[in-house]
C-alpha cells in the first residue's frame, strides 16, 4: 500500500521517525513464481546443514543483507557502527546453524531485493513483508507477524480497550500509514466519530499524547515496544491489528538455501533460542510458532 519513508528524529532516544504505510518496509516489483503459499518445504527429518547446498557449503559464507533505520528490528549500537536488532541477531544464530560464517551488511532499503537477485547478498532480514508483490522477485521464509497497536498515555486514562473504544475521542495517526487506514476503518463504524488529526510520523503523533491533546494512536507494534521502553509516560495495548507476515528473502533459484534456512528457523523456534532473541528486544508478541515460505495472505506493503 505505498512506501515506507525513515526519517532521523533528533531525541534523547535514537529512533527514526516512521512515515509507515504498513508494517514492514517499502514493495519491490519481481518476477511471478515461487513456492505455494504457506509451504513446509524444507523436509522435517533433514538437518539444516544437510539440505545447505555444497555452493554454500564451500564458500563457509552466509552474505546478509539489511537496511539500519527500523528500531528495535535492525539498527547500530549506540557510538558505534555495529549492526544490531531483532533481524542482526537472528541473521547471526542462522548462520550459526548452517555451520556459515556471517557476513552482515547495511544496504539501501530500496538496493536490497534487486542485491539479492544480482547475487551480492545470499539473505535479506529487514522487516520485510512477505507480499504477493514482492513474491513475484524473492521467496520468503516467514519469521515474524506484525500489526499495529493502540498506544495511550501511561495509566490509560480514558480505559481505551479496544479500537471501538476509540470512537468519539481525539486520535492521532501517521499520514499515509496502514495504521491511519485501521483508524478510519473503525471510524467508519463508530456512532460517535473519532476526532483524527494526521501527524507526519509516529514519533509527532506521541507528542499529541503527552500534550493531551490526543488520547490515543496506533503504532507498529515493534516501534511501540521501543517507544514504551525508553519512555514510561506510554502504555501499549497488547492487541494487534492488521497484522501481516515478515520474511526472510531468498532469491528465487535457491530453494536448497531457502529449505535450509527454513530448516534452521523452525530449529531456532525449537529449542527457545528464537523466542529469546524476540523477547530480547521486546517484540515477543509478534512470535511466530513455524517456519513457513511464502505465508503472506495480503498485499500490504
Amino acid at each position: 500500500m505505498g512506501l515506507r519513508r525513515l526519517y532521523p528524529l533528533a531525541a534523547a532516544m535514537v529512533v527514526v521517525a516512521l512515515a509507515a504505510t504498513g508494517c514492514g518496509r517499502s514493495v519491490q516489483q519481481g518476477q511471478e513464481g515461487g513456492a505455494p503459499r504457506g509451504a513446509a518445504s524444507a523436509d522435517a527429518g533433514t538437518s539444516a546443514t544437510a539440505l545447505l547446498p555444497d555452493e554454500h557449503r564451500e564458500k563457509g559464507v552466509l552474505r546478509v543483507a539489511t537496511a539500519v533505520g527500523y528500531p528495535p528490528m535492525e539498527m547500530y549500537k549506540p557510538g558505534s557502527r555495529e549492526l544490531t536488532g531483532v533481524d542482526p541477531d537472528l541473521a547471526r544464530a542462522l548462520a550459526d546453524r548452517l555451520g556459515l560464517r556471517l557476513e552482515l551488511v547495511n544496504a539501501a532499503f530500496d538496493g536490497l531485493i534487486p542485491g539479492l537477485n544480482s547475487g551480492r547478498f545470499d539473505l535479506v532480514m529487514s522487516s520485510m513483508t512477505d507480499s504477493p508483490q514482492r513474491r513475484r522477485a524473492v521467496d520468503f521464509v516467514d519469521y515474524f507477524r506484525t500489526g499495529g497497536v493502540v498506544m495511550t498515555a501511561k495509566g490509560n486514562p480514558e480505559n481505551i480497550a479496544s479500537l471501538a473504544d476509540l470512537c468519539g475521542h481525539p486520535v492521532v495517526l501517521a499520514k499515509g500509514s496502514s495504521n491511519l487506514e485501521i483508524g478510519t476503518r473503525q471510524n467508519a463504524e463508530c456512532a460517535t466519530k473519532m476526532r483524527i488529526s494526521q501527524s507526519e510520523d509516529a514519533p509527532t503523533g506521541l507528542l499529541q499524547l503527552d500534550s493531551g491533546r490526543a488520547v490515543a494512536t496506533i503504532v507498529d507494534y515493534p516501534v511501540a515496544q521501543l517507544f514504551a521502553a525508553k519512555n514510561a509516560g506510554y502504555e501499549v495495548l497488547p492487541k494487534q491489528y492488521g497484522t501481516a507476515p515478515w520474511g526472510i528473502a531468498v532469491a528465487k533459484g535457491q530453494s536448497g538455501l531457502r529449505d535450509a534456512v527454513q530448516r534452521a528457523l523452525q530449529d531456532l523456534i525449537d529449542d527457545g533460542g528464537y523466542r529469546k532473541i524476540l523477547d530480547r528486544y521486546g517484540v515477543g508478541g509478534s512470535a511466530v510458532s513455524r517456519a513457513t515460505v511464502n505465508d503472506g495472505q495480503g498485499g500490504r506493503g
